[in-house]
């Protein structure tokens, strides 16, 4: 991909007054999750990535074990997966990602987002087409090829080895990510990662001028406040 990694996946701010909507998010994605492939982390792996997600974000096992609760009791409400895409301040390429239960509820207010900044709401894959779906990992060291390496004998579908600044980043095909990440375990058991997880990356990247910057910040906060809103990718440099 040539060139070194940036998350360009917006969360929320684990600041104190976040902490609520943090774990709301969490909880609601969990409970789908679990839902949708039963509450077994070791059946499901979706679930146990999104556990260990939610664990390295610090959220209360309290919270994660109600959700999954809620799952396997078959109580709770009927979430669905929406997205949508279009253009943010600056002409930036932007995925929005949403678990509703009011479909009608999302888009008005995820309309509202892009109105109230002067962005665009595209129609379907207007943006997705300029991302890659990848699962991503990153961890310290200066050898990429030595990890090339153990990823190919065991088989795994390498996109992009990079090493910049004493921290490689491993990119794969996101139906890879636990075959990836085992393997990359099994070769280095004490290896710590900085980021482990299944993202939607730009295939190229555009400046926000000094300009759009207020704009932009405003968007992405407006979307972050969207209760149904889970994640935000963009492309912007920002």
């Amino acid at each position: 991909m040539g060139r070194k990694f940036e998350v360009r996946k917006v969360s929320m701010a684990k600041t104190a007054a976040a902490k609520t909507k943090v774990y709301s998010k969490y909880g609601k994605e969990l409970y789908v999750v679990a839902k949708n492939g039963g509450p077994d982390p070791e059946a499901n792996l979706s679930l146990r990535r999104l556990i260990e997600k939610a664990k390295k974000d610090q959220v209360p096992a309290h919270v994660i074990e109600k959700a999954i609760d809620k799952a396997a009791g078959g109580a709770g409400e009927d979430f669905s997966p929406a997205r949508y895409e279009g253009f943010g301040p600056g002409n930036c390429m932007v995925i929005v990602d949403c678990l509703t239960d009011n479909v009608n509820r999302t888009i008005t207010d995820v309309r509202n987002c892009f109105t109230k900044t002067d962005s665009k709401l595209g129609a379907q894959n207007s943006a997705a087409f300029m991302f890659d779906h990848l699962a991503v990992f990153g961890f310290k060291g200066d050898d990429d090829e030595i990890i090339l390496e153990t990823l190919m004998e065991q088989d795994v579908d390498v996109s992009d080895v990079e090493v910049e600044d004493g921290e490689v980043t491993v990119f794969v095909p996101h139906t890879e990510f636990y075959k990836a990440k085992t393997a990359l375990l099994d070769a280095f058991p004490s290896l710590e990662f900085d980021v482990e997880e299944i993202s939607w990356v730009p295939q190229d990247t555009i400046e926000i001028s000094e300009e759009n910057m207020p704009m932009f910040e405003k968007f992405m906060d407006m979307l972050n406040d969207c209760d149904d809103v889970q994640n935000i990718y963009h492309n912007a440099n920002a």
